[in-house]
């Protein structure tokens, strides 16, 4: 591990990805923060907001790895979820005020099945107004808590699962729904929620939140801030390389093609689907490609200057 010094403290430069399991009540801005203090450097970035509420599979990319994180958060990713009949808030989850409130005495164990399973496959879906999309250059959440009626446009998102694991009817006049989601980024299982109580006349919000897998990335390896915390500075389980061949189609350079290309030169195409990650002959991660007209170009350079 390398190391060198700043302003008297040790900053422990260490390249790679950490799977978190991100605890409920914190930003995923704030577990950034944390990360940042435990691995002695201010080059930290996540792949994939989790609203405070959520909990679980949150990437965080580590020194040089940050730049991986844009194919992170383009990923699909995997949930489980409790929906509530009967109530709808200003969040469409359990953060915001109750703005409606529907019995749900009559809506049929089927009839929720039907509501939801409507909105698998590839739909076009409404983002909730309470999310960090950006209109004109703010955020959307900003402008509704500043009082301006805010409505996004659709967005072709696919729900490649949607399994209905329970309906549970504890509460007098609501239901709540325990659900399993595999979809495509930008899916909001807060608007899954939103649409399915719309469609049923009732109303309805999300009421827990935990992401179980990021592409291929899961809870089994993710690591509490507190385990973390204990191992600092050690915090990366997945360093560059060893992430970039989980992430990516692994192709060998030679020592030439090695050396072209941390240059940022092209390569022969080789067929290969991508992007894709190249490594050198010592096992180095050289770049991230992609191949057109008959070259395979970089889109980024990971070889260390």
């Amino acid at each position: 591990m390398a190391e060198r010094r700043l302003a008297g403290l040790p900053v422990v430069s260490t390249d790679g990805l950490i799977v978190v399991d991100k605890p409920g009540g914190m930003t995923s801005h704030d577990v950034v923060a944390r990360i940042r203090r435990l691995a002695r450097t201010r080059r930290v970035g996540h792949g994939g907001t989790l609203d405070p509420m959520a909990t679980g599979v949150l990437v965080i990319g580590v020194g040089r790895s940050t730049r991986l994180l844009t194919y992170v958060i383009g990923a699909g990713k995997s949930y489980t979820a409790t929906i509530r009949l009967g109530q709808a808030t200003v969040t469409d989850d359990a953060e915001g005020d109750v703005i409606a409130t529907t019995s749900t005495v009559g809506v049929t164990d089927d009839a929720i099945r039907a509501a939801l399973a409507a909105q698998t496959g590839e739909i076009d879906q409404v983002p909730s107004a309470v999310s960090a999309i950006k209109i004109n250059g703010q955020r959307a959440y900003k402008r509704v808590r500043e009082g301006e009626s805010v409505e996004l446009p659709a967005r072709r998102v696919t729900i490649s699962r949607l399994d209905v694991l329970a309906v549970r009817r504890d509460t007098p006049d609501v239901v709540d729904v325990d659900v399993d989601v595999t979809c495509s980024s930008g899916t909001y299982i807060r608007a899954i929620a939103r649409d399915a109580g719309l469609a049923l006349g009732v109303g309805g919000h999300l009421t827990a939140l935990r992401r179980t897998a990021v592409g291929g990335f899961t809870l089994a390896e993710a690591a509490t801030l507190d385990t973390l915390e204990q191992r600092a500075p050690d915090v990366v389980n997945l360093p560059l390389a060893v992430a970039a061949d989980r992430f990516f189609p692994h192709r060998d350079a030679t020592g030439d093609e090695a050396k072209v290309l941390s240059h940022g030169g092209p390569l022969e195409a080789a067929g290969i689907a991508g992007p894709y990650a190249v490594f050198g002959p010592d096992g180095g991660l050289i770049a991230i490609v992609s191949e057109r007209d008959g070259r395979a170009r970089a889109e980024i350079v990971l070889a260390p200057a």
